[in-house]
């Protein structure tokens, strides 16, 4: 039996006029209204699943009487845990201009929902964010497929209008601008700027937003005014100029003092950091640039240097390049530890320790040099 999943009404309408068999379809996130009619007159659904979306209680019944399997949409919790699609920042801050401002947007409230004391240990609850998480990583493959994707890591403290959220936002530009699609961890600080960078239709666009964003430089104390100038700026860059999306923000719930950025244009959030953080990591294909943080950063390193110490001996990794030699040799000194660990293996040509954006950008474009070595 052919599994196949359908997560799109157009595409099911296609399967449904080719007279094709149901048997093992998987239905995401789909209003099946609108051919509630075709699929009445259809019993060959033995197999089928049904995920979430909008099902009336006599398609359920005549579905379930041919045995197919249907996992009703739950409306208790802030997020439909089947969606079969990203997030988009207007989706996240839904109701933040209602009048309890952020506090009403999907973002608050599916961060409030998992914090509920209350549901710490029903298990039904801890089931339907598992499933949010297990749907949201299957949206992200698709949707980074057949892509080169560079990882841009790095602090939410660093605050707009200063000279590293400006940096962190040229670093995404320039990225962009040589085809790779700009993953980050999709918050505040360096990631936001990153995103922002490589969404930003030109340099001088990218300029003016910079001015414009410093009139708020932190989410602190108000996420709401925060996340309006940023739709000011979004909606100031006009229509996407380019076919292909270049931002990727891949937050989570887990940090709640850190709400997502919209200048990602697709936003895997997840409840699970675990989760969130390896799905990050696995997909930076092309590498990874790692900006001046703190614990969340390095976390984020040393998971990386997990994969990349683990990695058959014949593989090439791609880069691992840290920006700001003072900060990973003697704020935080991460670098001493990861070259010890490379030493003699495949990982230690794919570490690189620089001072610039500009060399960061050169590594990952091909021009390789080994953590320590001259001039790195």
């Amino acid at each position: 039996m052919r599994l196949v999943e359908i997560s799109s009404l157009a595409q099911l309408r296609t399967w449904l006029v080719e007279g094709r068999p149901l048997t093992g379809l998987r239905l995401q996130d789909l209003d099946l209204g609108p051919v509630e009619p075709q699929l009445l007159r259809r019993a060959d659904v033995d197999g089928l699943v049904v995920l979430g979306g909008h099902v009336s209680r006599t398609l359920v019944a005549h579905l379930q009487a041919h045995g197919a399997v249907v996992f009703a949409r739950n409306d208790t919790a802030p997020v439909d845990v089947f969606r079969a699609h990203l997030y988009t920042g207007p989706e996240l801050y839904a109701g933040l201009s209602g009048p309890g401002g952020y506090a009403d947007t999907v973002d608050s409230r599916a961060y409030a929902w998992s914090r509920d004391a209350r549901l710490s240990r029903d298990a039904y609850a801890t089931l339907l964010r598992a499933i949010h998480d297990d749907s949201m990583s299957d949206a992200l493959s698709e949707w980074v497929e057949g892509r080169q994707v560079v990882g841009v890591m790095g602090g939410h403290a660093a605050d707009r209008g200063t000279a590293g959220y400006a940096a962190s936002a040229h670093l995404g530009r320039d990225l962009a601008a040589a085809g790779f699609l700009v993953a980050t961890g999709g918050g505040p600080g360096a990631m936001e700027a990153a995103n922002l960078g490589a969404v930003a239709p030109s340099s001088s666009a990218l300029t003016a937003a910079l001015v414009t964003l410093a009139q708020v430089p932190s989410f602190r104390p108000d996420v709401g005014a925060w996340a309006r100038v940023a739709f000011q700026v979004l909606e100031s860059f006009g229509p996407a100029g380019t076919p292909r999306p270049r931002s990727l923000g891949i937050p989570t719930w887990f940090y709640g003092h850190e709400p997502p950025n919209v200048f990602a244009e697709g936003i895997a959030k997840y409840f699970s950091n675990a989760v969130r953080e390896d799905g990050l990591l696995t997909r930076c294909n092309a590498g990874v640039v790692v900006l001046p943080g703190a614990a969340g950063t390095v976390q984020e390193i040393f998971q990386l240097a997990t994969r990349l110490y683990y990695a058959p001996e014949e593989a090439a990794p791609p880069p691992l390049v840290l920006v700001g030699r003072h900060h990973w040799t003697t704020v935080l000194p991460t670098a001493q530890l990861l070259g010890a660990l490379g030493a003699g293996r495949a990982m230690g040509d794919a570490l690189h320790l620089v001072d610039t954006i500009e060399a960061a950008i050169a590594l990952v474009c091909g021009e390789h040099r080994p953590l320590g070595s001259a001039g790195s």
